[in-house]
This record gives C-alpha cells, sequence and structure tokens, in this order.
C-alpha cells in the first residue's frame, strides 16, 4: 500500500520550474465559478453572486444560514472554493430569505447580483473554476522561460491528477479510508462519522486513480487510445468503450474525446479488453477488488475521470519578480496539480498551497 502515498513525478520533468510563492494576500489566488446554467430570473429560490474573500466554503454556508435565519441545508452551492483566497460563486437561497440580504454586505461578504430561479443550486451544478494567480519571488530567468512552460502544458495538456490535499495532512484522510477496507496502514484508529468515512473512502479512490494515472503516463499511453477504453466526450459527457481503435485515436488527437481512467465503486463503467487487464492488474497489485469498492454501496458509487484537462487559455505574463496567471479548469480538476508543475513544487508544498479542487 505504501505505492498510494508516493509522489506522483512531474509530468514535463525537463521544463525549469518558475519557483515563487502564492497566497502572500487572498487576492493572489481569485477563483470564479463558470457555472453550468445562469438563474432564468423568476422562481422560488434567491441566486446570490457572492464574493468572499479568506474565507472557507463551510464557514460561509454557516454565516448565510445565521444571518438569513434559514437552516444551513437551504442553502444551495455548486462547489466549494478556497479558504485562502477570493472567490466568486453562486449560493441559492429561499426567496422569503430576501429582505435580508443586506446583513450578508459584511466581514469579508459581498452580494453582487441576486437573480431568481426554479430550483435549488446543487453541488456539481458547474462547468468549472476560472483562475486568477499571481506567483510572486519566481526563480531568476522566469520571464525568459515562461512562454516556452505555457506552450507545452497548452500543447500535452495536464495529467489530470487529485491534488495532495485530496488525502488529507500527511495522507491521514488515505489511511483511514484504507483501514475501513481492511488494510492497516497505521495513523488515527477511531470511528469516523459518516462524512468522514466517505471523504476517506473517496481519497482511497482517487489514490488508486492517481496510481493508474502515474503508470499510463509511464508507459507512455496518456495519449493512446487502446483497445476496451473507456472514453469521454470532452466537451458534452458521456461514456463508451473504443472498439475502433484508430478511428478513436483520430477523435483523441483532435481533442474531440479524452481517455478516462477508473474511480472505482458500483456504478463504474469498466474497460474491456487491454484497458481492463491494465486495470485488474494494478488492483490486484493493491490487495484490492472492484468488490472492495462496491461493498461500500452508495458512499462509493464509482464513475469515470477524464485523464487529461486541456487548458487551452492558459495565459500568462511577467511582472517584474512575478508571474500572473489566468486560466480555466473544469470541475474536478485541481489548479495545485497545475501549479505543481509550473512551479516544480514538491508535492508536501503544493499541499501547504491549498490548491483548489472544483469539487469545486
Amino acid at each position: 500500500m505504501d505505492v498510494l502515498f508516493q509522489t506522483p513525478p512531474f509530468q514535463y520533468p525537463d521544463l525549469p520550474g518558475l519557483g515563487g510563492r502564492i497566497r502572500t494576500v487572498p487576492e493572489d489566488f481569485v477563483v470564479e465559478e463558470v457555472p453550468a446554467y445562469l438563474p432564468s430570473g423568476a422562481g422560488q429560490y434567491a441566486y446570490l453572486w457572492v464574493e468572499k474573500r479568506d474565507m472557507s466554503a463551510e464557514y460561509l454556508a454557516r454565516l448565510v444560514a445565521k444571518r438569513l435565519g434559514i437552516a444551513l441545508e437551504d442553502i444551495g452551492m455548486a462547489g466549494l472554493k478556497d479558504r485562502h483566497a477570493v472567490t466568486r460563486q453562486w449560493i441559492s437561497v429561499p426567496v422569503e430569505a430576501e429582505p435580508h440580504l443586506a446583513e450578508l454586505e459584511q466581514d469579508g461578504i459581498r452580494v453582487l447580483e441576486v437573480r431568481r430561479h426554479t430550483n435549488k443550486l446543487k453541488p456539481g451544478h458547474l462547468r468549472g473554476n476560472r483562475f486568477t494567480i499571481r506567483i510572486r519571488d519566481v526563480n531568476p530567468g522566469a520571464a525568459e522561460h515562461l512562454p516556452a512552460i505555457l506552450d507545452r502544458i497548452r500543447e500535452g495538456g495536464l495529467a489530470n491528477y487529485y491534488g495532495p490535499q485530496r488525502f488529507g495532512s500527511h495522507g491521514d484522510t488515505l489511511r483511514i479510508g484504507l483501514r475501513l477496507m481492511g488494510h492497516d496502514v497505521g495513523g488515527w484508529a477511531g470511528k469516523p462519522t459518516r462524512f468522514l468515512r466517505k471523504l476517506a473512502l473517496s481519497a482511497v479512490q482517487s489514490a488508486v486513480y492517481n496510481l493508474y494515472l502515474t503508470r499510463r503516463i509511464a508507459d507512455g499511453l496518456l495519449h493512446t487510445v487502446l483497445p476496451g477504453d473507456v472514453m469521454g466526450l470532452r466537451k458534452h459527457g458521456g461514456l463508451f468503450r473504443a472498439e475502433d481503435v484508430a478511428t478513436e485515436q483520430r477523435r483523441l488527437e483532435q481533442r474531440e474525446i479524452v481517455v478516462t481512467g477508473p474511480i472505482f465503486g458500483r456504478r463504474m463503467m469498466a474497460p474491456t479488453g487491454e484497458a481492463a487487464r491494465r486495470e485488474a492488474e494494478l488492483l490486484a497489485e493493491l490487495g484490492l477488488t472492484p468488490e472492495s469498492f462496491a461493498a461500500s454501496g452508495k458512499l462509493l458509487e464509482g464513475t469515470r475521470r477524464h485523464n487529461v484537462v486541456w487548458i487551452e487559455d492558459l495565459t500568462g505574463h511577467c511582472e517584474g519578480t512575478e508571474v500572473v496567471l489566468s486560466f480555466t479548469l473544469p470541475a474536478g480538476s485541481y489548479a495545485t496539480v497545475l501549479l505543481r508543475e509550473l512551479m516544480k513544487q514538491p508535492w508536501n508544498e503544493a499541499e501547504a498551497l491549498g490548491g483548489t479542487g472544483t469539487e469545486g
């Protein structure tokens, strides 16, 4: 099981790192949600376009509930945004709370827009997140190297790893998940709540996926379709198995589709052929089976994850000893992973950066 705790290698080890620091102040890390849809203008829910500064999503929800006099479960959010940042996102509340909205305008919260809609905002109702990030105190020569670094990532894509924050401090959340699956790897041995149980089991799913992706890259298969691979439509979702490999390879090279990796669970779409063999061998090496995940029932539904993220709007420029980046990531992808690749930070330092998850 130790292999699940190993640091994924850099995708582009030959490229120099920018070095530097982020999050010196919250304004260095600006995140704006890209919604799946905009509120219609009519309905029984008020959608609030909210800006928060240096505040966790959980604290924001509790504060909104308290100041508007509503239950916490009445608040809808599409994704959880970073704490040490300036973030903008839609949240929904019952329309009856509208008269109290002025109460929110304090302590790092601003309501920028209010619209109505017919349904409560639910987790996952977003396309992704748009970032503007300032890296301070970059390495000498960063201005010279930056264009080539950005070009390579735009051309080759970003391996869609889960960020280190997914696994808890020093991997503690992952350890709990492995213990729940019958593998004693040390660490905390208490009885987890349902929330922690789901979080910990999901960390196992993510760690197995990261290892799968590392092996695929090591074998030179990040941009190669194998017989039986489960492919994903890049922009519109939807999964299918690769049968005509030559045809699907052409579609992959045109960035129409991507290869997906396993997030094991009872409803995961399984590959066939060579792709299935690779995934089975990986589980066997870890002493796991598909049933190890399916046994958790609804806690681990299972899905597929795109192996590559194409960041076509990735741009950056230098301002003295600072680099300012702008880019958009789809829901579920981590800015931490991109920053680690750009800055060439060790995995534990990337964890300290916090990062996002567009879970979102």
